[in-house]
């Protein structure tokens, strides 16, 4: 495939696109897609090793790289020890990317096709990508989901793998997703009782709020009736290191305003640009099971009973009768819940891997529980873990982590 390049101030930007096949597993099945790829150098980097960044979702596309405030804000940390792989993760970007045109094709081809998404794909993805660069290993950087599909590369092809760093992606292994979301209840509970301990007024105006929503009196500007469960999911911005900000900006305007409305749907969780982020989202934490709407069946009686408790990474069935955007993907959300998904991870092949590098491990971290991610750490021997309550789960946005994993790694004194 023939590459794209450009100059952005002192970065060399290289875009690729190779056509790889949709069934990785089946060399009869001819259908094909594409997976783009970026390859970021700094004036200097030609010759540095590579590190391929694994976003988190599913369903979201890589960054696009710039300089100048520099964005992604760890590019920089990246950037002094290797050249930058960036890639659109199939399905997303310029990935042959999956949207709403795509409900045109019927239900169950439409559900098959996303059954192709996964993190084993992804990881065979990547390493045609590698193969078509000429190098022999490469180094990743997963990123949540993007560290759980590191951790499905361990389980398959480590030998190509150099160093290997995660933040807030070390996920559960050979547990049920219902194992998984039971904790995140646990510590969406604690984030809401800290927040209200913080702000105790907004207690009573999250009450007053989900009291409305009840009555139909929360709408967004594109029609949205927003539910109480999905007011509710505003507790996902607690699972951020600055996401309470906006929370209490929030809680601090009038419900009827055009300023309330308006920031509303802009903080909600699963908004539609990416439909796949709904729609696969519990099969992330599928290591060989159904997933059935896994959140919304272990949703906790006092969760049941307090609308005021504040949820997170939790899908909900009825958005799909009540957001405008979801309505659509309706059939096919319910199919791909009752789809048994195949097992992704081996431990003993984890245990064998040999993997060197470094992992975030957030105390705090609302969607990746710190208690599973010791477990898989464990598994890791050669991986050493950082376990910090500095950070909240995006603590990759501030630069200083991966140079402190990069650095961890190395053998390097860290301050």
């Amino acid at each position: 495939m023939p590459v794209t390049s450009r100059q952005l101030l002192n970065l060399r930007i290289d875009d690729l696109t190779l056509s790889v096949p949709l069934v990785w597993s089946d060399p009869a099945d001819e259908r094909r897609i594409d997976v783009h790829a970026a390859v970021v150098t700094r004036d200097g980097g030609e010759d540095l090793p590579y590190l391929v960044f694994l976003q988190g979702g599913p369903g979201s596309e890589a960054p696009r790289a710039f300089h100048s405030p520099t964005s992604p804000t760890w590019l920089d940390a990246a950037l002094e020890h290797h050249r930058v792989v960036l890639i659109d993760q199939r399905g997303t970007g310029s990935s042959t990317p999956v949207g709403d045109d795509d409900l045109a094709r019927g239900t169950d081809e439409l559900v098959e096709h996303l059954t192709h998404l996964r993190a084993d794909s992804i990881v065979r993805d990547c390493e045609a990508v590698r193969e078509h660069l000429g190098a022999a290993t490469w180094n990743v950087l997963g990123q949540s989901f993007g560290g759980f599909t590191t951790l499905a590369y361990l389980s398959t092809d480590a030998s190509s793998l150099e160093h290997v760093y995660f933040t807030g992606g070390l996920s559960a292994v050979g547990r049920h997703p219902d194992e998984v979301y039971a904790l995140t209840y646990v510590k969406q509970r604690e984030a809401s009782e800290k927040y209200y301990r913080r702000f105790p007024g907004h207690r009573d105006a999250m009450r007053r709020l989900t009291d409305l929503a009840a009555d139909g009196g929360v709408v967004l500007p594109d029609g949205e009736v927003v539910s109480v469960s999905r007011l509710r999911s505003l507790g996902m911005l607690l699972g951020s290191n600055d996401g309470w900000q906006t929370l209490w900006q929030l809680l601090e305007l009038g419900p009827r305003t055009n300023a309330f409305r308006h920031d509303l749907a802009a903080a909600l969780p699963f908004n539609v640009r990416n439909p796949m982020y709904y729609v696969l989202h519990e099969s992330s934490y599928a290591d060989g099971n159904v997933t059935d709407w896994s959140a919304e069946r272990t949703e906790p009686d006092d969760f049941r009973a307090d609308p005021t408790l504040l949820t997170g990474e939790h899908v909900r069935r009825e958005w799909l009768d009540t957001v405008p955007g979801l309505r659509p993907w309706k059939d096919v959300a319910l199919a791909l819940a009752k789809h048994e998904w195949p097992t992704i991870y081996d431990a003993d092949a984890l245990a064998a891997s040999e993997a060197r590098g470094a992992a975030a491990v957030y105390v705090n971290d609302l969607f990746v529980p710190l208690e599973y991610s010791l477990e898989t750490a464990r598994l890791l021997p050669g991986v050493t873990p950082w376990v910090t309550s500095e950070h909240e789960h995006s603590g990759l946005r501030s630069g200083d982590v991966l140079k402190r994993l990069i650095d961890l790694a190395h053998g390097r004194r860290v301050r």
